[in-house]
């Protein structure tokens, strides 16, 4: 018998990371060997837990899962990064992909399913979301440059223009620039909706 497939599970929500740990160890092949619940952990869980597959979610406080993906398959190329996620937009499949990862699945998807993505994703496949592919298809490139990106991204809790221009460095009228230029090009009416337009495209 070949041995199981290894797994790290990256997962915020406590309750999630331990109902997902107890229902893939319920499968011969599979077995757990690691679960972190914070973005600045899973590099450090990786290089000393060597998983053959590392669960990803998207959401988490630390480094996004996003962000994550480049660095734990330079560090770690022969581990698969399968992202589990409850934000399925399409935006956030496109970045994942590009970066790397094989796999892109959403929490709402019996465990069953999780488990033999999982072995697909071993076998050498690309396993995504059937309906969130569907959803992709014509998905367009961002349109706002990184700076714009960023500018948005600070706006985010609310913080006052001066405030968004200390933390960035930036003149304020710089800032008024970027947000003007991203609020346009997102056809949005202030720079909560386009940040809610970006955020949700996986723009940010």
């Amino acid at each position: 018998m070949n041995d199981p497939t290894t797994i790290l599970i990256a997962e915020d929500q406590r309750m999630m990371r331990s109902a997902l740990a107890t229902l893939l160890e319920l499968e011969d092949d599979l077995t757990v060997v690691g679960a972190v619940g914070h973005g600045d952990e899973v590099l450090a869980a990786a290089q000393r837990r060597r998983p053959d597959v590392v669960l990803l979610d998207i959401e988490m406080p630390g480094q996004s899962g996003l962000d994550l993906i480049a660095p734990l398959i330079a560090a770690r190329p022969e581990c698969d990064v399968v992202v589990v996620t409850t934000f399925g937009r399409p935006g956030y499949l496109a970045r994942a992909l590009a970066a790397g990862a094989r796999g892109f699945l959403v929490k709402d998807d019996p465990v069953e399913q999780l488990a033999a993505a999982i072995r697909r994703v071993r076998a050498g496949e690309r396993v995504v979301d059937p309906q969130l592919a569907v959803e992709s298809i014509g998905l367009s490139e961002s349109p706002l440059t990184a700076r714009e990106a960023d500018v948005l991204r600070a706006s985010a809790d609310g913080s006052t223009i001066e405030d968004i221009a200390g933390r960035l460095s930036l003149s304020s009228s710089t800032v008024r620039n970027y947000l003007s230029n991203a609020i346009g090009k997102l056809g949005a009416r202030n720079r909560l909706e386009a940040f809610t337009a970006a955020r949700d495209r996986g723009w940010l």
